[in-house]
């Protein structure tokens, strides 16, 4: 379709989504480090934004581009678009919560594995030449139980990989999931408290919102088995990193796995420098396959959105 629409991506994008808007017709600009800054003078230019978790889109960005018709996260999570106002503006808001469901349930398994197979201290004894095998007995994620907070694309993603491995799955969200589904898990559906008391394995998928602001506080923490383990690849400030420290230090939980933060990158590093955390850079999307599928995903939708809206303001 021919068109006088301009898109500016802001973050890094697979260049195949890139490809197929301009193929179609729209004017795309790619500035992948702009800053906020730049970003405010030069958004009035612009209908479409495309980010990734780099770029903050607040009120600020959002009241400056006066011509902006859609903002299109290439990824999960919205926490770094102001939705509301956006929404206020009749802003379309578009992302690609299926493309990574693969690439960060696969990381949440990897990372419950070198928590159980004590893997990140093998790896470092080995590269400082000390043999430590008599310390590291692991235990087996056979028989045990994982409790899945959320159960969207990676949860249930999560949970049919542990299923695989011989677990047992509990599950809480707040709508019941349907019933065949969780006859195929042999999953149950329980109240987190029943979820945090009973499950040897935690493991966070929800999204980031003011309701769901340190869900995993100290009171969840203390709720949870003595000797269990918590993972998050969800967003950090799901869970309250301080509570999480001092439940790890007293030796409350057994340890915890972390591919998200509070404050990214992190300015205290205290909590990831302990010996029972194993933790990465925020790289559970950080696939090429989901990197591409994402991209060309979201120049899909916003082709077929634009396709449906007026093509003037």
């Amino acid at each position: 379709m021919k068109t006088d629409i301009r898109v500016l991506v802001c973050d890094p994008v697979d260049v195949e989504g890139i490809q197929k808007l301009v193929k179609a017709g729209f004017k795309v600009d790619v500035k992948p480090t702009i800053s906020h800054q730049e970003l405010k003078k030069v958004v009035p230019n612009y209908d479409v934004l495309i980010v990734r978790s780099r770029t903050i889109i607040n009120k600020e960005i959002i009241d400056a581009g006066k011509r902006l018709r859609a903002i299109c996260r290439a990824g999960v999570g919205l926490d770094n678009i102001d939705v509301g106002t956006a929404q206020k503006r009749g802003v379309t808001i578009l992302n690609t919560p299926e493309a990574a469901a693969s690439a960060v349930a696969e990381l949440t398994i990897g990372l419950i594995l070198f928590i159980a197979r004590n893997i990140a201290l093998a790896d470092r004894a080995m590269k400082e030449g000390r043999w430590t095998k008599k310390d590291l007995i692991g235990w087996e994620l056979r028989g045990k139980t994982l409790g899945t907070i959320g159960l969207g694309n990676v949860g249930e993603r999560v949970a049919r990989l542990a299923k695989a491995f011989g677990m047992r799955i509990l599950i809480h969200k707040r709508t019941m999931p349907p019933p065949a589904l969780l006859k195929e898990l042999g999953g149950g559906f329980v109240s987190l408290n029943d979820l945090l008391s009973r499950s040897d394995i935690v493991t966070v998928h929800i999204p980031y919102t003011p309701q769901t602001h340190h869900m995993i506080g100290e009171k969840e923490l203390l709720t949870m088995k003595k000797g269990a383990h918590l993972i998050n690849t969800s967003r950090g400030a799901i869970v309250d990193e301080n509570a999480l420290l001092k439940a790890l230090q007293l030796g409350r939980l057994g340890g915890a796995a972390l591919d998200v933060y509070e404050v990214e990158p992190p300015t205290d590093w205290t909590l990831m420098q302990l010996p029972n955390v194993v933790c990465t850079p925020h790289i559970g999307a950080q696939t090429k396959e989901a990197q591409k599928t994402g991209s060309i995903m979201l120049a899909e939708k916003i082709i077929s959105a634009f396709s449906h809206l007026p093509q003037t303001l």
